[in-house]
């Protein structure tokens, strides 16, 4: 049996300096204080997670530890269409033990492994060899992604389905598949959690995001060794959506010997920018020198922008082996802290993300939210109105972010550019007031709230959990959570604000027909309850019965036009 691993082949269009510092990665990289800041790491998250164990829960600091370990325990491989299951754990285990393994299907098939130790990924790259083409020119640069070929050429007779690879899903199922589904549940609480089920990130596809972030940063370490690239935003808040983007910011305030006095005798690094007047010039020149590396000698990585002159400078790029949409920003410290704030929110009552994805999904039907900036409503400022929502409930569902930081101990602490960012991590400290309502009555009163909310005078706060007066003159006002002076959704209009307005009053009168709200029972998937709400024309045709019903008003009018002109 002929098999060999082959590296992914890399452009290189005469970046001589960076070929020599990618060529020299792994001396240059500090492996000894990386394993330091590690165990340094694992002993401040230590005290905190016996705490969150107790209740069920992890801090998010501790589950972000434990991805990213096991990212950089992993590697990302190409595979053929057909690959036997067994032939091809055994072909890993040559290097180490295999402590889980997954395919999935992005531009061909891949597969995605973690070993024990990473040892077995040096032993795996150590054997890959690296291809050579006559009309290319390859970069010498071992990344940890890789093609694999010829592993079991031919087909044995008594091999089953079962032992080929069995590709996890990427990406959510279509709206119609999605409507017949919740048509055959018994309530609406088993529809809002079937819609959850269907909707929210896996235990793969979490892990593939994480590898990304990986690999990235073995380019990245290059020019800032220590540094860290770690997703944020949807990817880890517990919120986020199978086919959602992959938001990251590369960390280099985590790297050792930063935020330390001048000591009057001894060593300081001679490591500077040059040229750079503010800390925003910096973090473009940072993006820039990334930007283009990413473009030269990324992986996989293709059709990359380098966005400087935005407000958050990031660079964009598709990530065709994972198939993710990707944004990369630097030093991105407070959506850091806002990513772990709606992980808190959703690990405490687990209403909170069944809410949130059943709203989100039913405002993309609708149109209220879309996949393109403009002047839609963004997931995030509609995931921060149902946490206002719920703190709203009585009793209150969830705390607000002031309760949360009156729980918050030393250890806590957190200000980042003169915005404090402080809340409690330990679960253990945070109790609940007891509410008892079901999904589906949430769901109904979600409807009533904003369809009666009065947005012309009061914004949202989750800081304080009630209104209070607008500050500025916006269709919307939904304060930051730590910005305190930013409004999260100053990008909607009007128009966009009425659309809301309208479906969530349309939406509450349909929620409270009989004919949407009780199973038909039997084998029939007529649309009812929760599904009857994410068909367009249901909604449509209310509002057209509506205008209907303004006519016989229009046709007065026009009749007394008519005489008046007589």
């Amino acid at each position: 049996m002929a098999s060999a691993l082959a590296v992914c082949r890399l452009h290189m269009r005469g970046r001589s300096s960076l070929v020599k510092c990618l060529q020299k990665a792994d001396r240059l990289t500090p492996h000894r204080s990386l394993k330091t800041d590690l165990v340094q790491v694992q002993e401040e998250t230590t005290r905190k997670d016996e705490t969150d164990e107790k209740d069920g829960c992890k801090s998010f600091h501790a589950v972000q530890v434990e991805r990213q370990e096991q990212a950089e325990r992993s590697v990302l491989i190409n595979c053929q269409s057909r690959t036997n299951k067994k032939s091809f754990r055994k072909y890993l285990s040559k290097h180490g033990n295999v402590n889980k393994y997954f395919f999935y299907e992005s531009h061909g098939v891949y597969a995605v492994v973690e070993f024990a130790t990473r040892e077995g990924v040096s032993s795996l790259l150590e054997g890959a060899v690296i291809p050579s083409v006559n009309h290319e020119s390859v970069m010498p640069f071992k990344s940890r992604v890789l093609t694999l070929r010829n592993l079991s050429s031919t087909d044995p007779p008594n091999w089953s389905d079962q032992q080929w690879q069995q590709c996890q899903p990427q990406t959510t199922i279509p709206i119609n598949e999605l409507i017949q589904r919740l048509s055959r549940q018994e309530s609406i609480d088993q529809q809002i959690s079937s819609l959850t089920e269907a909707y929210q990130l896996t235990e793969e596809n979490s892990r593939l995001r994480f590898l990304v972030c990986s690999v990235l940063k073995d380019i990245a370490v290059v020019y800032f060794p220590e540094c860290t690239i770690k997703p944020f935003g949807s990817s880890v808040n517990g919120f986020g959506k199978l086919g959602c983007d992959l938001d990251m910011f590369l960390d280099v305030d985590s790297i050792s010997g930063r935020n330390f006095k001048m000591p009057k005798s001894g060593l300081s690094l001679e490591y500077q920018m040059k040229q750079a007047n503010s800390e925003r010039a910096v973090t473009q020149s940072i993006l820039s020198v990334i930007g283009e590396c990413v473009d030269q000698f990324g992986p996989g990585c293709v059709g990359v922008q380098k966005i400087l002159n935005a407000r958050v400078p990031l660079v964009r790029f598709a990530h065709q082996p994972s198939g993710f949409q990707c944004d990369l920003t630097a030093n991105n410290r407070v959506a850091m802290k806002s990513t772990e704030l709606l992980y808190l929110y959703g690990e405490l009552d687990p209403r909170v993300r069944s809410l949130v994805f059943t709203i989100r999904c039913w405002a993309r039907v609708h149109g209220i939210t879309s996949t393109i900036s403009g002047t839609w409503i963004t997931n995030f400022s509609l995931t921060v109105m149902v946490l206002f929502f719920l703190q709203k409930r009585s009793p209150p569902i969830i705390p607000t972010l002031d309760q949360l930081r009156e729980l918050a101990g030393p250890e806590d602490k957190s200000v980042i550019e003169e915005n404090d960012c402080t809340f409690v991590s330990d679960f253990s400290k945070i109790q609940l007031q007891g509410n008892t309502e079901t999904l589906e009555q949430l769901l109904g009163e979600f409807f009533e709230f904003y369809a009666t909310f009065p947005f012309s005078t009061m914004s949202i706060s989750i800081k304080k959990g009630k209104e209070l007066n607008k500050p500025e003159v916006a269709a919307l006002h939904i304060q930051n959570p730590f910005e305190l002076s930013l409004n999260v959704s100053k990008n909607v209009n009007g128009s966009q604000l009425e659309r809301f307005v309208a479906l969530c009053q349309e939406s509450s009168w349909l929620f409270q027909q009989t004919e949407t709200t009780t199973a038909s029972g039997g084998a029939t998937t007529t649309p009812w309850g929760l599904a009857s709400l994410l068909l367009p024309s249901q909604v449509t045709g209310v509002i057209g019965r509506k205008k209907r019903r303004r006519e016989p008003a229009s046709e007065r009018i026009k009749s007394l036009l008519e005489s008046l002109k007589s």
